[in-house]
């Protein structure tokens, strides 16, 4: 049997960003060297897993034909158990839960890696997370989840096999990439996934060409930007190669009529025109381009016309092929069949720490410094500079949103008063008396909702204690916080049962932003909060 201990076995691929820039690198190169040595008539037995008791499950929860076809022929070749999984007939069709369906299907094998396309965003990373430690506390093999598309968010393996194309239209050389992006921006996870995943070319120029209606999302623009690509934007295919210097690499994604609604639907005509390559317009292309293309294409209307097929700028035959080599490369680092040899910079995968309460000086006073009514507080605690320096009616939106996330329904009085920063400024109040302390829970809610507040404890009616509430790290385990994304696996429609988890988002201005664990979308610290119906 062969030996499976590299340094990839167990991991899984749920996003891009699951492997880092230089194992991303060396995933081309084996997949480089296996597309030489199977051109050149060898077998390739270096990268075969080419064990009976591992199996391969093709779990397509969503109508795949070319990315199923190419993990189940990159299973065969690891000579391995395949499974393919029909959604329709299985017990996802009798309402048994995502978790566990996949538990059950652990237990068949040794060893196992799922591959996994479904409508809901975030299902392999919920899996990852949720049932590689269930499988370590029972003594089973860690499972592996490939992520092959879910929803609008990601599509990992087909940035990958991209990657690899470019590469190979490059002459293997990582040091600059101009590529235009055309077609649905909006809706094409393919091209989402570009923002980390042209990370492995050291100078990037995206050119994003695309109607108001299909532009790409804000966050994926701002995520290129951090990211320091250098981003243009265009309505058309006709304003692009009128204003000069249009990438040499193309690719183009089919409108997912799908997937929009009805008023975008009526405007659809217009919207294939302006994205769809026409006769004229090759004259116009630098030397040398090539167009690149997820497939399939729009049957009656594609946006890489069928009469490029046998012209030199038919690049996405070839990248289509590249599936294969790419997933035959991913499967065998995940069963830790390859991997010995890597010597670069590791993905790492803690989660943040969750210090943020900060305890801060407390001035010397013997004047009552909060008062409840009239009276002054002799004991308990003040919750202050609550969203100081922001409007008035903001101000009360915050006290009312603290009261209730805090389920304060008890003795205390709260109000909006002048800040001591400044005449015109504003902050909010809330005191409760003959109270000395909050959970760790309790303060981790009032973090996320009220950033920058503090917490006095009282005695004597003076304060003895001061803390100063920063965004905790990660919000999650409250019964009063959920993903606003209703295509999220955690959507409280989905009755899956996971609970919501946020990030904060690294770099936002104050860290007021949070990011879904499971689907990536991004949050204002407000809007996790499901407070409906609550008084």
């Amino acid at each position: 049997m062969t030996t499976r201990n590299g340094p990839f076995k167990g991991r899984s691929i749920s996003v891009v960003n699951d492997l880092s820039i230089d194992e991303q690198r060396y995933l081309y190169r084996k997949a480089r060297l296996l597309k030489e040595d199977l051109a050149a008539g060898g077998r390739a037995d270096g990268f075969r897993i080419a064990d009976p008791d591992y199996s391969a499950y093709l779990v397509f929860l969503e109508n795949s034909t070319r990315t199923r076809e190419s993990f189940r022929n990159a299973a065969e070749f690891h000579n391995v158990r395949v499974n393919v999984f029909d959604a329709a007939t299985s017990s996802f069709a009798k309402n048994e839960s995502v978790t566990d369906t996949f538990k059950m299907l652990i237990g068949y094998a040794a060893e196992s890696c799922f591959v996994v396309r479904s409508k809901l965003e975030g299902t392999c990373t919920w899996l990852a997370s949720r049932l590689g430690p269930w499988a370590a506390e029972r003594g089973m093999s860690v499972p592996s989840f490939i992520n092959a598309g879910d929803g609008k968010h990601e599509h990992p393996t087909q940035e990958f096999l991209d990657e690899f194309s470019f590469l190979e239209q490059r002459g293997w050389k990582e040091d600059s990439i101009h590529l235009a992006l055309v077609g649905d921006l909006y809706h094409g996870r393919t091209v989402h996934s570009k923002a980390d995943g042209l990370r492995v070319f050291k100078e990037v120029r995206v050119d994003l060409v695309a109607p108001p209606e299909l532009t790409m999302p804000p966050f994926y623009v701002d995520a290129m930007k951090r990211n320091g690509f250098e981003v243009r934007v265009f309505e058309s295919v006709d304003e692009y190669l009128a204003a000069g210097n249009a990438a040499p690499l193309w690719y183009f994604t089919r409108l997912q009529l799908e997937r929009m609604g009805d008023s975008v639907l009526e405007k659809a005509p217009r919207l294939r025109k302006a994205v769809t390559f026409r006769r004229e317009l090759v004259g116009k292309l630098p030397d040398g381009a090539r167009f690149y293309h997820p497939l399939p294409r729009d049957r009656l209307a594609p946006t890489i016309p069928t009469w490029l097929d046998d012209t030199a700028l038919n690049g996405w035959d070839a990248q289509s092929a590249n599936g294969y080599y790419t997933r035959v490369v991913e499967m065998a680092m995940l069963a830790g069949r390859i991997g010995q040899d890597f010597d670069g910079t590791a993905k790492e995968s803690s989660l943040p720490d969750e210090d943020f309460v900060v305890e801060a000086p407390v001035a010397p006073s013997r004047k009552p410094e909060y008062k409840v009514g009239i009276k002054p507080v002799e004991r308990g605690i003040v919750i202050d500079h609550i969203a100081s320096g922001e409007p008035v009616t903001a101000i009360w939106d915050r006290v009312d949103m603290i009261r209730r996330v805090l389920n304060l329904n008890l003795r205390s009085s709260h109000g909006v008063y002048h800040s001591n920063r400044g005449p015109e400024l504003y902050k909010g109040i809330i005191s409760i008396p003959d109270r000395l302390s909050f959970g760790e829970r309790e303060l981790k809610k009032l973090g996320a909702v009220s950033p920058g507040c503090t917490i006095n404890l009282i005695e004597d009616q003076e304060v003895k204690k001061k803390y100063r509430l920063g965004m905790p790290p990660r919000i999650y385990d409250f019964d009063d916080i959920s993903c606003a994304n209703e295509n999220c696996i955690s959507h409280p429609k989905h009755e899956e049962h996971i609970a919501a988890h946020f990030l904060r988002k690294v770099g936002t201005e104050g860290g007021s932003t949070y990011v879904c664990r499971w689907c990536e979308r991004e949050h204002d610290f407000s809007e996790i909060w499901s407070l409906k119906g609550r008084g």
